[in-house]
This record gives C-alpha cells, sequence and structure tokens, in this order.
C-alpha cells in the first residue's frame, strides 16, 4: 500500500476505535435504544438525496436494516448502558469476524482452513478468559450482550455478501433507514416517555456531538473511506488494518473516560486479537466475507 493510504486506513481504523468512546459519552444523555434511532435518523434524512434509487431490493435493505441496525446496534448499545466498558466493547465486538466465518461456512458453503480453525479458538479462548474476568464485575450482562451483537453483524454481513450490492455506500445509507422506527418504538416501550422527554428536554453539547459523530464520522465518512481503500486494494491486504480498532478504542477510553483493563483483559485481548487476524489474514472468500465487517 502506498503511505497515502496506509494513513487512511489507520484514520478509518481511528475513527471507529474512538466511535466507542462517543457512544460512551452519547449514553450519559440519551437511553440506549433512543441514541440507537437518532444515529440512524442522522445518517439516513440527510444522505439520501444524495445516493439516489436503492442498488438493491427492499427484501435484502429491510433483512439488513433489522440485524444490522436493529439487533446489532441494539444490543451494542444496551451491553455498554449496562456497564461494558468502550474500550473492551471495541474489542469484544470484532468477534463478528469469527461469526461471519461460522455462518459464511453454514449458509454459503464455504470451508474452515486450519489456520481459521486455530484463530477461532484462540481469539474464542480470549472471550472466554474476558467473561472470566467480567463475571466477578457488574458489567457480565453487557458483556453478553455485546458478544450477541457480534453474532448479529456475522449474519448482516453474510447478507450483505448474498445482496451482490454494486455499490456498498448506496446500501449502508438505505440501511440506516430502517431502524430509526423499531428504535424508536422500543425506546417508548422500554425506556418510557419520561425518560425520552427528559433527554431530549436537556440536550448537551456533549450529547449532540456524539450523535453527530457516531453518524457521520465513524459511518459516513469512515464508511466512504474504507470502500475506497478496497476498491484500491484486496480484502486481504486491507482487513488487517481492523485490526487497530481496539487499540484505539481501548487508547481513546483510558484517555478520555479513565477506562482500565486488568492484566488478564489485557492478555485475553492479545490473545484474542491473534486469533483474529489468523481468521482476517486467511486467503480466499472467507476472507473477504470477514473483511466486509470491519465497519462499526
Amino acid at each position: 500500500m502506498k503511505p497515502v493510504h496506509i494513513a487512511l486506513a489507520l484514520l478509518v481504523a481511528a475513527l471507529w476505535g474512538i466511535n466507542f468512546v462517543a457512544i460512551k459519552i452519547g449514553l450519559k444523555d440519551f437511553p440506549p435504544f433512543l441514541l440507537s434511532a437518532l444515529r440512524f435518523a442522522a445518517v439516513a434524512m440527510p444522505m439520501l438525496f444524495f445516493v439516489g434509487r436503492p442498488c438493491v431490493s427492499w427484501r435484502w435493505i429491510l433483512s439488513i436494516g433489522f440485524v444490522l441496525g436493529v439487533v446489532k446496534f441494539g444490543l451494542l448499545f444496551l451491553g455498554m448502558d449496562l456497564g461494558m466498558p468502550a474500550g473492551l466493547s471495541s474489542l469484544v465486538l470484532q468477534a463478528q469476524a469469527l461469526f461471519t466465518v461460522v455462518f459464511a461456512m453454514l449458509f454459503l458453503g464455504e470451508r474452515l482452513r486450519t489456520v481459521q480453525a486455530i484463530g477461532i479458538a484462540l481469539a474464542a479462548g480470549g472471550l472466554i478468559l474476558i467473561g472470566i474476568e467480567r463475571a466477578q464485575e457488574t458489567s457480565l450482562v453487557g458483556l453478553v450482550l455485546v458478544v450477541a451483537a457480534a453474532c448479529a453483524w456475522g449474519y448482516a454481513n453474510i447478507l450483505m455478501k448474498q445482496a451482490k450490492a454494486p455499490n456498498m455506500l448506496n446500501l449502508i445509507i438505505w440501511v440506516a433507514v430502517i431502524p430509526p422506527l423499531p428504535m424508536a418504538l422500543l425506546s417508548w416501550t422500554f425506556e418510557g416517555t419520561e425518560r425520552i422527554a427528559a433527554s431530549l428536554t436537556a440536550l448537551s453539547w456533549s450529547g449532540v456531538l456524539s450523535v453527530l459523530y457516531i453518524a457521520w464520522a465513524s459511518t459516513i465518512v469512515a464508511f466512504t473511506l474504507w470502500v475506497y481503500l478496497l476498491r484500491l486494494y484486496s480484502a486481504s491486504v486491507v482487513a488487517p488494518f481492523s485490526l487497530m480498532v481496539p487499540i484505539f478504542g481501548i487508547a481513546a477510553s483510558a484517555l478520555v473516560l479513565g477506562e482500565k483493563l486488568s492484566l488478564l483483559e489485557v492478555a485475553a485481548g492479545v490473545l484474542t486479537l491473534i486469533g483474529l487476524l489468523c481468521v482476517v489474514r486467511a486467503p480466499k472468500t472467507l476472507t473477504q466475507v470477514a473483511a466486509s465487517a470491519a465497519r462499526s
């Protein structure tokens, strides 16, 4: 890769890593389902004027919008709201690459290579160690929800591959149209009108900026750059940069939020990243599926 493109890939990883800090800040002002609804509304409403008609059928937009937008982000935001640290969330969510490979085997008939099997075992071991550590804290439920979000993301990647969209940015923008209403209904049902009203009437600059960052910096800007790089280089070249996301996420969380990881969590994180690297660096089609997952 050219130095300028390496810099762009690192910038994307940084934007996605910092995104978890923005989510944590946003959750101070908004309940999780409401924050998710606002995020997708902020993505879809202005961009629909620029992307044109959907490039795939509504069947794919609805299914991806539900799995990726409602299930994945709903679980992620709820898990972080229940105590899952931002930095650790940025790491655990990358397990989507593992789930993507497993779902590719189940639904696309792709074969699991030896290096990928080793990678899955290593990453799973790392996640189990994190679970053991989290079991001593109050955020074990949050960890389970974030792992479930990673699973939903993995399945959404398979749907995106099957959709065969000629323009991925167009697909992502139209997918963003689906979650706002379901997330708003979930917010009204579980978070209540009083909490929603209190959040919207007591807006702070940090809350507003967090929504704008989640919607624009980490979604529109970062995804546009990522698609640009995937058009220039193979997925096996670009995909490993996604492993920098939790590094930026953990660093930003430590600097901005003062979060700290235990020695066991650090060791588990390294083990998980090694496992993910084995999965992402594997050749041929499974890599391409997993590489498409590197968006947050």
